[in-house]
């Protein structure tokens, strides 16, 4: 945190009775206390500037010491379940974390609020008008006050939903049509309603939003880490004003109900761009409708922050500095695929490097990278794109998804002729990829002589490092695992749950994978339009790790638990 020049001119003015302090509820040391002093009279620096480009104390310690010169409550921690999240009402998230501020009691006369520096008048002010009463300053240290701001917000933004959820169905004029493009958002609770659930979805993290019409009621739910959860139930007849207000939102025709519609919702929420790309289907009770939540300016994770480690990573970041070949990933929708490809992406992306990707849709916006996105309405095809491209003599090309003949013969031919090229395939393995182009008509003797890896993939859900539990394997275990011995240095978890994971007992993913890489043992095999299971024990011979061998091993250490695996990762995926 940021010193203010009060708290270095507090010190300095009272420098004897801080500097007993600072002895008394710090680290310092008599020693380095009389270090500072003579540095202060040779250099006339102040006494706190000194202590702390010594690394003596930390800047929350002089906050700490001057709270008790000058009568301040300095709290340890802050009893979050005791404060009501209605009193953050008006006070903006970003605004919360900026000045480091969070109300935490307010009675008929005063606003208790927890703050990190007691001299940052400009908040204190503004709190003061915004209340209309006194304000009353307890001082903790930064962390607190982050981790209470980011928890009372959480549980506020959840009281909105459920207060709307009521205020929706009570003003839902049945008798007439809402004008959801004419309405405010203090006077359409539809739009606040909407605008509540897509709020919800980006701070919990989830991938796509589904609502789902039924007979009776409405079900909203959340993908959250590759699983659904159910957040919400409405009845039927909510549905339609729903529907509408997100297809307004996506500039749809709301007149539309018989045919599938596609769309798009740009948004900008807590400083963050977010593209939500819309889909709407018509089923027997309403229309279907999946919104998938991309952040425009996420930023692009390492190859080793993903979960890729050992052999395959190695691996991985050699293929990244070859001239030529085409490298394929494959996996099912969801499992990070497009991540995977930027990560190898930013791994080569140097300015001697000219690189042109084709995308449906642009995930992921990168300094230094040329991003084409796809138009079906203008014929802009992947094929097409790809086509264009290679007249701009480009040295690495991406293209988002091979889908038929044209786009894999086109990518062969950009290998061939000296680019590097990768893409993404549907295949439930890496043994299947050269198969399935095949199946699309490529001729076998081009696959072996461009294709150089196929990565395949998936993402597994890992235990919450706050509540897992050891847990002894059993029988049933080893029968789930596949195996029939485990290593002397494994330990097995499973999940527990805990506030910090939402009782959910998982926090964040991790990918597994097996990567095939092309070599003399395996071109023979695909001249020889050999099938999957022929290719997959050639390459497990020579040492290859398949995706559960690996799914195995992180369960081994602990990152993962038996039953995700088994859940993520297939049958027929084990070792023949």
């Amino acid at each position: 945190m940021k010193i203010s020049e009060h708290m270095l001119e507090k010190v300095e003015g009272q420098k004897e009775m801080i500097g007993q302090l600072l002895l008394q509820h710090t680290t310092l040391t008599d020693e380095q206390l009389t270090e500072a002093l003579h540095i202060q009279e040779e250099s006339g620096m102040l006494i706190g500037e000194i202590l702390l480009k010594k690394n003596y104390i930390h800047p929350h310690d002089i906050i700490k010491v001057i709270c008790h010169q000058v009568n301040i409550p300095y709290i340890t921690d802050i009893n979050i379940e005791e404060i009501d999240a209605n009193i953050t009402m008006n006070i903006p998230i970003n605004y919360a974390k900026t000045h480091e501020i969070i109300p935490i009691l307010e009675t008929d006369f005063t606003v208790t609020v927890a703050i990190t520096d007691p001299f940052n008048f400009d908040a204190i002010n503004d709190l003061r008008e915004l209340f209309k009463k006194e304000i009353k300053l307890v001082v903790a240290h930064p962390m607190k006050v982050s981790e209470a701001i980011n928890r009372v917000y959480e549980k506020a933004n959840t009281n909105i939903v459920d207060s709307l959820e009521d205020e929706f169905e009570e003003n839902l004029d049945l008798d007439g049509p809402i004008d959801i493009l004419d309405a405010g958002a203090d006077e359409a609770p539809v739009i606040r309603f909407v605008n509540s659930i897509i709020f919800r979805a980006v701070k919990e993290g989830a991938s796509d939003i589904h609502i789902e019409p039924y007979e009776k009621e409405t079900i909203y739910r959340f993908r959250i880490n590759r699983v659904m959860k159910e957040i919400l139930r409405q009845p039927i007849k909510t549905h339609s004003a729903v529907s509408s207000r997100i297809k307004v939102m996506a500039k749809l025709d709301i007149a539309e109900k018989r045919l599938p519609q596609d769309g798009r919702i740009p948004i900008k929420m807590a400083g963050k761009d977010i593209d939500i790309r819309l889909s709407t289907v018509p089923i027997q009770c309403g229309e279907r409708i999946v919104m998938r939540i991309l952040e425009k300016n996420s930023t692009i994770l390492k190859l080793e922050n993903l979960g890729f480690h050992g052999k395959v990573l190695k691996q991985l970041k050699e293929l990244g500095s070859r001239k030529h070949g085409v490298v394929y990933v494959s996996g099912p929708t969801g499992h990070g695929k497009t991540t995977t490809l930027f990560a190898m992406l930013d791994e080569i992306n140097t300015p001697d490097k000219m690189i042109i990707t084709v995308e449906d849709p642009v995930e992921y916006e990168i300094q230094g990278i040329s991003q084409i996105q796809v138009n079906s309405k203008i014929d802009l095809s992947f094929a097409i794109a790809l086509r264009s491209i290679l007249r701009q003599n480009p040295d690495v090309i991406m293209v988002g998804e091979t889908r038929d003949k044209e786009t894999a013969e086109m990518a062969i031919q950009a290998s061939l002729t000296g680019h590097f090229v990768l893409s993404t395939i549907h295949t439930n393995d890496s043994f299947s990829a050269p198969g399935r182009l095949i199946d699309m008509g490529v001729q076998p003797f081009l696959i072996a002589s461009s294709l150089a890896a196929i990565l395949a993939q998936r993402l597994l859900r890992t235990l919450c490092s706050h509540c897992k539990a050891p847990h002894v394997i059993t029988p049933y275990d080893m029968e789930m695992m596949g195996v029939h011995s485990v290593p002397q240095d494994a330990t097995i978890f499973i999940p527990k749950g805990c506030p910090k994971c939402s009782y959910d007992g998982f926090s964040g993913m991790t990918v597994v994978s097996e990567l095939l890489v092309i070599d003399d043992v395996i071109k023979p095999l695909i001249l020889k339009k050999s099938d999957s299971g022929a290719i997959k024990k050639a390459a497990v011979r020579g040492g290859m790790t398949t995706l559960r061998g690996d799914a195995l091993e992180k369960v081994f250490k602990g990152i993962t638990s038996i039953d995700e695996m088994v859940r993520a990762i297939n049958d027929e995926d084990n070792e023949e």
